[in-house]
């Protein structure tokens, strides 16, 4: 794995250089050929728990609401909650596609928070122009997944393969079953983040995500090991955790899936050359 050490930059299991140091045969591949780590709900690390809830959620939790709002906002709190660092700190890790999240708080005039149970305490207030971009160095690829709303400057929406389930087995079992039928053409993403139901978050107030995230981490990440990058069908593109942050060596798993088909043509290569 030439040009790319995980264990180089500003502190272990760091990244933030890994795309720069790809090796440049990848330079020029679509992006949907490269393993591109990223977060699940990326901006769950500042939730407030004081915040009304998003009416998107169970009815059994907005009635619970209405009749306990504080112990029910913190145990909504506790199970929205799918990352600790915060976003400078997932990027340095090699974080590189972000799942945001935005909407409108009731009585919050026209304000944008981001959201995911709960509205975070921080606004959506970065209004990029091409000027502001160039002189940050800034480069984006924008998706927006609402049909109604299509713009020319809007990638659309990326599929979220996403098994919906608590049980780590059954999210192995659905991505596999995905990649079997093929994969999407441009951009997708495996998603690695476990969920539960609106019973488990009421009745298990003192459990969290996070425990259920490191409990079920081995069997998920050895599937993101087992995986490769490339023009296949089968081959991975995005790739999705909770807590980028808490399982340091998701990130640097999924980068080293890109020098996978690369170490194959050499050791073919290799092969050929001693027959």
């Amino acid at each position: 794995m030439s040009g790319w050490d995980p264990g180089s930059d500003r502190y272990p299991g760091s990244n933030p250089n890994w795309m720069s140091r790809l090796p440049p045969r990848l330079h020029d591949v679509p992006l949907w050929e490269l393993a591109i780590p990223g977060s699940h709900d990326s901006m769950s690390f500042c939730l407030d728990a004081s915040s009304p809830l998003l009416p998107s959620l169970p009815c059994i939790v907005t009635l619970c609401d209405r009749l306990l709002p504080r112990c029910t906002r913190t145990c909504v709190s506790r199970w929205a909650t799918t990352q600790q660092s915060v976003l400078s700190q997932q990027c340095d890790l090699g974080v590189r596609f972000l799942d945001l999240r935005v909407a409108k708080k009731p009585q919050a005039g026209g304000e944008l928070f981001f959201a995911h149970g709960l509205y975070t305490k921080l606004l959506v207030k970065e209004v990029p122009t091409l000027r502001s971009c160039w002189v940050k160095g800034q480069q984006l690829v924008v998706s927006y997944d609402r049909e109604q709303v299509q713009r020319p400057e809007l990638w659309p929406g990326i599929p979220y393969w996403y098994a919906d389930s608590p049980n780590p087995q059954k999210v192995v079992s659905y991505l596999e079953e995905r990649q079997r039928a093929g994969r999407p053409a441009g951009f997708y993403v495996c998603g690695l983040n476990l969920t539960e139901d609106a019973a488990c978050v009421l009745l298990r107030p003192l459990d969290d995500l996070k425990k259920m995230t490191v409990k079920a981490a081995s069997p998920l990440l050895r599937w993101a090991a087992a995986q490769h990058a490339g023009p296949g069908t089968a081959a991975v593109n995005i790739i999705c955790c909770d807590f980028v942050g808490l399982l340091a060596d998701f990130c640097a798993r999924v980068i080293a899936l890109n020098y996978k088909p690369l170490l194959a043509v050499a050791t073919a290569t290799q092969n050929f050359l001693l027959i």
